[in-house]
């Protein structure tokens, strides 16, 4: 994947960095500072319980997303988030609502992105999978790395929203609209998993859109991803957000197959688009894990045949007897859901804006 250049918000100079990155150099920049202190106060983003379905609503209870981000808190004195501030040829605009994230307005062109912060010292780390990956429409590419003193500033295309928050606003999605957008998502993972990446992680709200239109979508983050060794993808990394957490993980002390329990994710995903709520869920996490160890689940009558055949090829208790991503992109069901005169570019109507994000107050964290 090709990146944009690697700046110095202190120096100007151009940033030479570890070979094994392969980040190309830039030009020298004029010497800017930050008007604001680098080092805004934030927690960790914490995972609310899952919604409670002993009467099951039709639509994503809130909180939401399993594992929806949090605001940092407010420190005394300063208000509930960190003021603009100036960076290279940006100005940054801190989202309260999305822990280490700013829009990023550039100050000759207007141009708008997003900015995330890491610590300087591992950044090379976090920004690694990117790197390896080779471009995909459906995946987030970084556009340019700003280093400062003592954070690096990595530069995105902006999005229009997240899925998670699509889904809640409809309800549920119409199998022809399911099908688009879900396709998407499973060429992201396959071309991940193709590429020697596994997501872990995977949820509804790790994809955004990429346009106002809502038609196209890209995976978000690669931040938290794990690459493999050849064929060998066995994890033993035992966190990720209740609801999308697949039998082998809650069962097995040991490793498991990273690339099957990204495909359970994928089978939580098609379920809650076609039916607007999780196939397992409970407020109480012993009833919930419980729940998935079993893997017993309900599909409402109004489901296809087709989409039933393929929910059930993906949430399957054994890993092997999973399709694999690649696989999924050949199930008939796509095929008989796509509308005569489907065209990617222009799919999208008014009604289909995501609302602002509210934060809800009841909220818990566990398992991640």
């Amino acid at each position: 994947m090709r990146v944009g250049p690697v700046r110095s918000a202190v120096s100007g100079a151009s940033q030479p960095r570890s070979p094994a990155l392969l980040l190309p150099a830039a030009r020298a920049a004029p010497a800017k500072r930050l008007l604001d202190a680098d080092d805004a106060a934030a927690v960790a983003a914490k995972c609310p319980r899952p919604p409670d379905c002993s009467s099951p609503p039709d639509y994503l209870s809130p909180p939401g997303s399993p594992c929806s981000p949090q605001p940092p808190p407010a420190a005394p004195g300063i208000g509930s988030a960190p003021g603009p501030s100036r960076l290279a040829d940006y100005l940054l605009l801190p989202l309260a609502e999305r822990e280490h994230v700013s829009r990023a307005l550039c100050i000759h062109t207007g141009r708008e992105l997003r900015c995330k912060v890491f610590p300087l010292k591992h950044y090379q780390e976090k920004i690694r999978p990117y790197i390896q990956l080779p471009s995909h429409r459906n995946i987030t590419g970084i556009v340019e790395v700003v280093l400062g003193e003592t954070k690096a500033y990595v530069f995105f295309e902006k999005d229009f929203g997240d899925m998670h928050s699509y889904v809640r606003s409809r309800k549920r999605l119409r199998e022809e609209e399911a099908a688009r957008l879900f396709k998407q998502i499973v060429s992201a993972v396959a071309h991940c998993h193709q590429s020697a990446i596994v997501l872990g992680d995977l949820k509804l709200r790790k994809f955004v859109f990429s346009t106002e239109e809502r038609a196209q979508l890209r995976l978000e983050s690669l931040e938290d991803t794990h690459i493999i060794k050849g064929e060998d993808d066995a994890l033993s990394d035992k966190h990720g957000c209740p609801a999308y957490v697949s039998p082998e993980i809650l069962n097995t002390t040991g490793t498991y197959s990273g690339k099957a329990a990204d495909v359970w994710s994928l089978g939580v995903m098609l379920y809650t688009l076609l039916v607007g709520r999780y196939p397992f869920h409970d407020s109480d996490p012993s009833a919930l894990f419980s729940k998935i160890r079993r893997g017993q689940f309900c599909i409402p009558d109004h489901i296809s045949p087709k989409a039933r055949c393929l929910i059930r090829s993906l949430l399957r208790r054994e890993p092997s007897e999973r399709l694999t991503a690649p696989e999924i992109l050949l199930h008939p069901w796509f095929a008989s859901t796509v509308e005569p005169g489907y065209v990617d570019s222009e799919i999208g109507t008014s009604d289909q804006i995501v609302p602002e994000y509210q934060e809800d107050s009841d909220i818990s964290s566990f398992f991640c």
